[in-house]
């Protein structure tokens, strides 16, 4: 065989080799020296960041709203304090226009009680006197509720169809009108009376 050829077929041996090694030379899959994991005890996991259950998240977080008043005195509930709001407001209501200062002062703040008894002693003054009658329920939905400190207050929007009658020297005046106010209602948390005080009066929107 010519040196030529020799040569040649030595070159690509040489190449073919080299093509087998760099395959079967490789490290795949697990090789014999590897030490397998010891039974039953787990492979190594990345560890994953701890996420907060919804209980833990909220909790230091303020309460606001009903959660608040219900935090601080657990037997709050709505459906019951609106059924005594609306009974309130037609007592107060009705005493206003009657005049009876000693069933409004058990109803009512300082601040709303004197407004009240200036509004009565005008009325007393000028000689007139006044009657309310409803002329459906009274509606009472809740519009906000806060706690501060230990006072819990709700505002109540109430609407109202009323008709009024007013009698002075003149005669007698009937009037018929729709009313929207917001009352606000308080009660200290930390006192054994159940009773709440309103404290405020705004008028709104029918």
């Amino acid at each position: 065989m010519p040196l030529l050829e020799l040569i040649i077929f030595a070159a690509l041996a040489a190449i073919v080799l080299y093509q087998l090694y760099s395959v079967l030379g490789r490290r795949v899959g697990r090789q014999p020296e590897d030490k397998p994991a010891a039974e039953g005890q787990p492979s190594p996991v990345r560890p994953v960041e701890r996420v907060l259950e919804a209980s833990e998240e909220a909790e230091g977080v303020a309460l606001s709203g009903l959660a608040a008043v219900r935090a601080r005195d657990p037997n709050f509930d709505l459906s019951h304090f609106l059924h005594g709001a609306k009974s309130a407001y037609q007592m107060i209501v009705n005493a206003f226009a009657a005049g009876e200062r000693e069933t409004l002062r058990n109803l009512l703040s300082d601040e709303v009680y004197s407004a009240f008894e200036s509004a009565i002693s005008a009325r007393e003054a000028e000689g007139r006197t006044e009657t309310v009658e409803f002329l459906h329920p009274p509606r009472a939905d809740m519009e906000k509720a806060e706690v501060e400190g230990d006072a819990a207050r709700v505002t109540v929007r109430f609407l109202a169809e009323l008709r009024g009658r007013t009698k002075d020297e003149r005669g007698e005046a009937v009037d018929d009108r729709r009313t929207a106010e917001l009352w606000t209602f308080e009660r200290n948390l930390k006192s054994r009376d159940p009773n709440w005080t309103l404290v405020h009066v705004d008028a709104a929107e029918a």
